[in-house]
Parts: structure tokens; C-alpha cells; sequence
């Protein structure tokens, strides 16, 4: 499936929000940031922000920045970002897809279009880390150690070739998982990957999910974890 790769690419990037008005306006300012980068390298980049069901102030931010903006009432993350793919203009050659309570770097978009494979798969670092309890970072860092051994999939930080995506027929509409499908369906019909851990992205710690069985969702039930371990009495040692 891979395709000739191009030194300057049509950059396409795409941010599903669901009242995200906590977080949006610095996502889309770090994506500014790494949009400019990559239009200093010669690269274009169009950015859409996907508004699904939006009942906060997630569309005035977005309209305060440079993007195109896009209003769906789904409620599913897998038809948001299939939208926004949708309201892109022609020729895009490269998808690069976040989440709106993520943060990007810099060199985010030029690093996944050098790579040269049909699709990028980075990792994520937790924001306010510190300020989750002892307790929790200690589940959440044993239950990554538990799959170290298997390559994650973040749709906060998820890169593929445009020509690959059409083939795929896009995301489908899940409301979870919606990532790892279409790589698994990626690496089934024979694409490339490059599981790039060394480029990370900055997402939030919340607990309140916005996709069931995601980052959010994990959280909360390491949380309740640790809560319920607390209420435990402690066994005696005979």
C-alpha cells in the first residue's frame, strides 16, 4: 500500500471536539505552532475542528483561530474525525489527527510526514502527572508496564497517508477504538508503520471520558481502583 513518499506534503489535520472548551483553545494554539513550523519547510497545512454536539463555548474558540470548522451532532468520535477528513480540500497528501485536550510540539506534523510510511503512530505523556495521587500513578505506571510489550494507538496522536485512508473507507463509526481499528485494518491490507515513541504529545489526565474505553475512562477506573483498595481492611499476617 505504500505510496511514493513527497519531501513537501498537503497537510491535513484534523481535532474531533465534545464541549471542550477547557482545553481547545490551547490545542489549537499548539497547533498553530506546529502548523507554522511545518509551512516554514515548505509543507501546507489546513487544521478543522470537528464540533460534535458542542453546547459550551468550543465553537467561539475555534472561530478565534485560523481553522475550518466543522458541526456534526454524533456523539461518536469515529464519524467526527471521518467528517472533518470529509471538509478537507483536495489534494491533501498527509492526515494528521489529535484530540482537542492534547497539545502538540513544535515539529510534530513535519516529523510524521519524514517518517515516509503510510502511517505514524506516536505516544503520549499525561498532563498534571503531579498532581495525580501516589496511588494512581503507581496503577497507571504498573498497567503500562503490564503491555510493554504491545504497540498503543492514540487517535491523540495518529498519522496516515491520504491515498491509505481512501483506501481503508476511513474511520469507521465506532465510539471507541475507532484508531486501532483502522490500523489494525492498515497493517492487515499490507501498509507501513512507524511506531514512533519518541514522539509524544501532551494530554490531559481527566477522568470524565469524552470516548468509552479511553484514556479518560482508564483513569477513572484506576481511580476507583485505588479508592476501593483504601476501603479495604487490611488482612491479617498470620
Amino acid at each position: 500500500m505504500t505510496t511514493p513518499h513527497n519531501d513537501l506534503a498537503r497537510i491535513g489535520v484534523v481535532v474531533p471536539a465534545h464541549d471542550e472548551e477547557q482545553h481547545l483553545g490551547e490545542c489549537l494554539e499548539s497547533l498553530t505552532r506546529a502548523a507554522r513550523h511545518a509551512r516554514s519547510l515548505g509543507h501546507e497545512v489546513t487544521l478543522v475542528v470537528v464540533l460534535d454536539n458542542c453546547r459550551d463555548r468550543s465553537a467561539a474558540i475555534a472561530r478565534a483561530h485560523d481553522v475550518l470548522r466543522v458541526s456534526v451532532n454524533a456523539r461518536n468520535v469515529g464519524m467526527a474525525r471521518h467528517a472533518g477528513v470529509q471538509a478537507l480540500p483536495k489534494g491533501i497528501d498527509w492526515l494528521a489527527f489529535t484530540d482537542a485536550d492534547t497539545c502538540v510540539p513544535e515539529t510534530w506534523l513535519s516529523a510524521q510526514c519524514a517518517f515516509g510510511t503510510d502511517a505514524v503512530c506516536g505516544g503520549i505523556h499525561l498532563n498534571q502527572w503531579h498532581g495525580l495521587s501516589p496511588a494512581l500513578r503507581a496503577r497507571y505506571l504498573a498497567h503500562q508496564h503490564q503491555n510493554v510489550g504491545r504497540q498503543h494507538v492514540h487517535g491523540a496522536n495518529l498519522g496516515i497517508r491520504m491515498a491509505a485512508y481512501q483506501a481503508l473507507g476511513g474511520f469507521r463509526p465506532l465510539r471507541c477504538h475507532e484508531d486501532v481499528d483502522l490500523v489494525e485494518r492498515l497493517m492487515a491490507a499490507g501498509g507501513s508503520m512507524t511506531w514512533a515513541h519518541s514522539l509524544r504529545v501532551m494530554t490531559s489526565a481527566r477522568f470524565k471520558a469524552r470516548a468509552p474505553e479511553g484514556l479518560g475512562a482508564l483513569l477513572h477506573g484506576l481511580e476507583c481502583a485505588c479508592a476501593e483498595s483504601q476501603r479495604l481492611p487490611a488482612q491479617d499476617v498470620g
